[in-house]
């Protein structure tokens, strides 16, 4: 439905006639009518194109600038993976992403490692099947990985950087769950540690007679 906006004679020309039913006639405004954002609410421009142009607060290898995350992400990438998929779904846990994320990529390393140790006492054909079902599993896991990392470009209206999220995660997984922790610190202070963000509630105070 249009917003109807009252429009009085003054605003025509005395020299012009006023038909009748020209008053009070909808007008057309951008605000009502533009896209509105799902994620932030905010009204889209006609040009939008999602995930959107807006530039990642560091880049895909900006690791260093963070040493806490870098740490995080290197020895326990599960642990930053957990507080970024609790963070852009509230429906996750912190707990059940951490463990997924143990399984799938943690799991399929350790497997990787123990066949790549037994290939000469395994048979080729099952060392090769393995290998297959490893690789199938990886390219899973960065799709999966690639929609979390989507759902932040279309959250903060970020650009793909440096290609599509699943070939992001699917080549630079590590660097990916850092740089999308390190973009939810700087942009809303989220997944932060819970450690982190406790307050220390002020000591109960007593009424002296």
């Amino acid at each position: 439905e249009g917003t109807y906006v009252k429009i009085n004679e003054d605003s025509h020309h005395s020299n012009e006639n006023i038909t009748p039913g020209e008053l009070n006639q909808a007008v057309d405004i951008e605000k009502y009518t533009a896209r509105i954002c799902e994620q932030c609410g905010q009204p889209l421009p006609a040009s939008y194109i999602p995930p959107a142009d807006e530039d990642w607060t560091t880049g895909i290898f900006g690791c260093a600038e963070d040493a806490d995350t870098c740490f995080t992400g290197m020895f326990c990438p599960c642990v930053l993976f957990g507080r970024n998929v609790s963070a852009l779904n509230g429906d996750i846990t912190e707990q059940r992403a951490c463990f997924g994320h143990a399984v799938c990529v943690e799991g399929g390393i350790a497997v990787a490692a123990l066949t790549a140790a037994c290939s000469g006492v395994v048979d080729p054909d099952t060392v090769c099947l393995v290998t297959e079902g490893l690789l199938f599993a990886w390219w899973v896991c960065g799709i999966y990985a690639g929609m979390g990392r989507q759902l932040l470009q279309r959250k903060y209206h970020l650009k793909d950087s440096p290609c599509d999220p699943c070939a992001v995660h699917c080549c630079l997984h590590w660097c990916a769950v850092c740089q999308e922790n390190r973009e939810m610190r700087c942009r809303l202070g989220e997944a932060v540690p819970a450690e982190d963000t406790l307050v220390n509630p002020p000591r109960r105070q007593e009424m002296m007679d």
